[in-house]
Order: structure tokens, then C-alpha cells, then sequence
């Protein structure tokens, strides 16, 4: 490879057969199967990075199913997202912790906007007749179970549309230089593009969250479920931008 080849080809690992398609990527029919609870306060602002601020006591567990999505294929995640303010007073969305079982969107996420993914399985389904049941192992190890009656309210799309589309969504990425030290440090902003929501649901919920050394779920403990909601979307995964560079903004 010559040096112009290089730096045309410089978009993902490996270089000469990368492990995804360039961005954005497309999603069709992801459902969402989300449990708010109420959580440990000096946790969730332990776990947020600044100058992002916790907004509540809220962490929001997520089950997610991807059957058809642009260059990723056929996969599902689990994880746990934060209510948080950025600096500019704006109400966000941090992601906190990812598990999925797709070696390519673990990639893709990880080195492009810094999701932070790890390997596992994640399921969702319908149990029985009538509970939506989310459930994610790691290795041979089940560490976190949700549970919700299955459509049992219908909910307004709308107010679902905008959560996804309107609110910025923000992630730590770090990438090591070759020695170990930080050669990326940054908090990356990205918007949910192209939203449209299919349907929205809700019903009784119940979560359950275990402890395990490689898949910590239950350093952010649940106290109390306050809501729980079934969502059913087409979207675009938009590229991202800095937000705050930490490594240019040193003290």
C-alpha cells in the first residue's frame, strides 16, 4: 500500500478489511425496552464524567433489539443510560454501560464514537403470553432480568419521537496511544436522525440487577422502578462531534 492508499483506507480496523461499513447507519424496526429507577446519588455522579451533571436520581436500563440495521445486521444490546445537563444547561443523555453480541457494531461503536460495548448476550422477547422480558448473561452469568406487561397502555409517539430525536446523546470515548497513555480523550455528542416512531407502550415493570466484576450493572443499585416503556422505531445513527476534548483542556 502506498501512502495515498493509506490515508484514503484510514477509516477502521482492520485496514485492509475493515469490521464495518462507513457511517451513518441505518436502523429499522429497533424496539427499545426501557426501566427508569430510581438510584444511588453519589453512584450515578461518580459515573458521570464532567462537565456533564447527573439531572436526577434516574438511570434508564435499556434492552434493545436491532433485527434489520445498515451494515450491522441482526443483533440486540442491554445497558444503562443517564439523565445528565451538559454545559450548556442542555437535558441529555449519557451512556453509561453497553453489552451486545455483535462483533461488528462493538467496533464500530467503540472506535468511531466511543460507545462503551462490551461482549455478551443480551435477549429480549415475549415470555409466555403476556410479559415483555429483557435479560442479559454474561458469559455463563445472568446479571440483569426485566420484566414488563406487555402493552398494557398505549402511549402518544410523539413524546417518545422527541426523546430520541431532539435530545443530545453523549459518550466518554478513549483510545490509547501505542506507549498506554491517552492518545484520545474526548466527550462525543451524536443525534438520533431520520426518527419515526412506530409505536410506544407501557406497563408495570420490575428489574433486577446482579453483581459481577466484568459487567458492574449493579454498582448503579436499583431503589425503586418508577416507569418502564416498550418503543418500536426507524432511525439514523448520525456521526458524532467533540464536545470537550480533555486531553487539549488539562489543567
Amino acid at each position: 500500500m502506498d501512502l495515498a492508499s493509506i490515508r484514503k483506507n484510514a477509516f477502521a480496523m482492520p485496514v485492509h478489511n475493515p469490521a464495518f461499513p462507513r457511517p451513518p447507519f441505518r436502523f429499522v424496526n429497533r424496539e427499545y425496552f426501557i426501566i427508569s429507577y430510581e438510584s444511588d446519588p453519589d453512584a450515578i455522579a461518580a459515573a458521570v464524567p464532567a462537565p456533564l451533571k447527573p439531572e436526577n436520581a434516574l438511570v434508564h436500563y435499556e434492552f434493545i433489539r436491532m433485527p434489520d440495521s445498515s451494515g450491522f445486521g441482526d443483533y440486540t444490546e442491554s445497558g444503562q443510560v443517564i439523565s445528565v445537563r451538559d454545559a450548556q444547561g442542555r437535558l441529555g443523555n449519557y451512556t453509561h454501560s453497553m453489552y451486545l453480541d455483535d462483533e461488528g457494531p462493538i467496533a464500530a461503536g467503540r472506535e468511531i464514537w466511543g460507545f462503551p460495548k462490551k461482549l455478551a448476550r443480551p435477549h429480549l422477547s415475549v415470555d409466555g403470553n403476556d410479559t415483555l422480558l429483557g435479560t442479559l448473561d454474561y458469559g455463563t452469568q445472568r446479571v440483569a432480568t426485566g420484566t414488563m406487561g406487555y402493552k398494557h397502555w398505549t402511549l402518544d409517539t410523539e413524546p417518545e419521537r422527541a426523546r430520541l430525536a431532539d435530545m443530545p446523546n453523549y459518550l466518554l470515548k478513549v483510545i490509547p496511544h501505542v506507549d498506554g497513555t491517552a492518545r484520545v480523550c474526548e466527550l462525543v455528542r451524536f443525534f438520533l436522525r431520520d426518527v419515526t416512531v412506530l409505536g410506544a407502550w407501557a406497563g408495570p415493570a420490575a428489574l433486577e440487577l446482579r453483581h459481577h466484576a466484568l459487567a458492574p450493572v449493579a454498582d448503579l443499585p436499583v431503589r425503586r422502578v418508577v416507569g418502564a416503556r416498550q418503543v418500536v422505531a426507524d432511525l439514523t445513527l448520525d456521526i458524532g462531534e467533540v464536545a470537550f476534548d480533555y486531553l487539549a483542556n488539562a489543567e
